[in-house]
């Protein structure tokens, strides 16, 4: 007679992260430079809401939905970097972390990294709008349209990745150790002992649409702008075309490679140290370089600066 045995499962509470594997000559001075960063990111980002906010004059489409992009890499930031600080300064055995803290740490992950593409793709509408259509810009543009767009951004996000989130969770775990410096959907669901292609198909799918809509709304819009461009004898508009949309193409460029080499990485385990690295790197780098890309573009916001530096420091006698 032939025994079918179940498979065992554990379903514990408390995982172990894996973490980064460095020496401990090394560890204090990695944590102060991600220290540095994640403060940077932290004040560049935040003030750039706040002159937003309290400057009228940047009270514009363009800057608002502007605004998603550094809330957003406030948010993903702060849920992964706090945590990787503690554990950097704590020796592999004892890098624990419950469950459900790691289910939140991974949907927030994920959501930063899919509204980034989504809200790229709003202000590259918005762009579209401005460049090819300028003398309808005013009635299109409107404050609802605005929030239509913030809504449609955060809440297509919200959707594909609580759907992503939702059919790891519904997995038994057989295993305990996350195999990353932080939670995400791939290092839960590889906890599971269970069939996973429902998971890996619906990933997959994932990825495929977020990028062929991110990249073919991208690609799109500035073909249109670019054919405007060459079409017209309007050397302003041109050169404002120019310096927006190329501050933009930067930015996305940026966030794309990033979030390619870190989903190319995980097909390649022989390469964990390097995946682990960029997967970090997905996090700092863009919330490092949109404020000063967009701060050093923008003509208002460099009046504005220049002008709050004035006031601190007084008139030159």
């Amino acid at each position: 007679m032939k025994l079918h045995l179940p498979i065992t499962t554990y379903n514990i509470l408390t995982l172990q992260l894996e973490g980064l594997n460095i020496s401990v000559e090394s560890t204090y001075a990695l944590f102060l430079l991600l220290l540095f960063f994640y403060l940077f990111i932290i004040v560049a980002n935040g003030g750039i809401v706040v002159l937003v906010f309290m400057d009228k004059n940047l009270h514009q489409p363009m800057y608002m939905l502007f605004c998603n992009l550094p809330f957003n890499d406030i948010l993903g930031n702060s849920i992964m970097v706090p945590r990787l600080l503690i554990d950097i300064l704590k020796p592999p055995s004892e890098r624990f972390i419950s469950y459900y803290e790691c289910v939140v740490q991974a949907f927030t992950t994920h959501m930063f990294g899919t509204t980034s593409h989504t809200v790229l793709m709003i202000m590259a509408f918005d762009r579209y709008v401005a460049i090819c259509n300028p003398l309808r810009y005013a009635s299109i543009m409107t404050n609802k349209m605005v929030i239509k767009l913030t809504v449609f951004a955060w809440g297509v996000a919200f959707v594909l990745v609580g759907i992503l989130l939702g059919l790891t969770v519904r997995l038994s775990r057989c295993r305990t150790l996350i195999t990353n410096p932080y939670c995400d959907n791939a290092s839960l669901f590889k906890l599971s002992c269970e069939n996973v292609f429902i998971n890996n198909v619906y990933g997959l799918t994932f990825t495929v649409v977020l990028f062929t809509g991110s990249i073919g709304s991208i690609v799109l819009t500035y073909a249109s702008i670019t054919i405007v461009c060459l079409t017209s004898k309007n050397k302003s508009l041109n050169s404002k075309a120019l310096k927006t949309c190329s501050t933009h193409l930067v930015v996305y460029l940026i966030m794309l490679l990033s979030g390619m080499i870190v989903i190319m990485l995980h097909r390649f385990p022989q390469y964990s140290d390097y995946r682990k690295l960029c997967s970090i790197l997905f996090h700092i780098i863009p919330g490092s370089l949109n404020p000063i890309i967009y701060g050093v573009q923008s003509k208002e916001m460099q009046k504005l600066f220049a002008k709050l530096l004035q006031k601190k420091t007084g008139p030159l006698k």
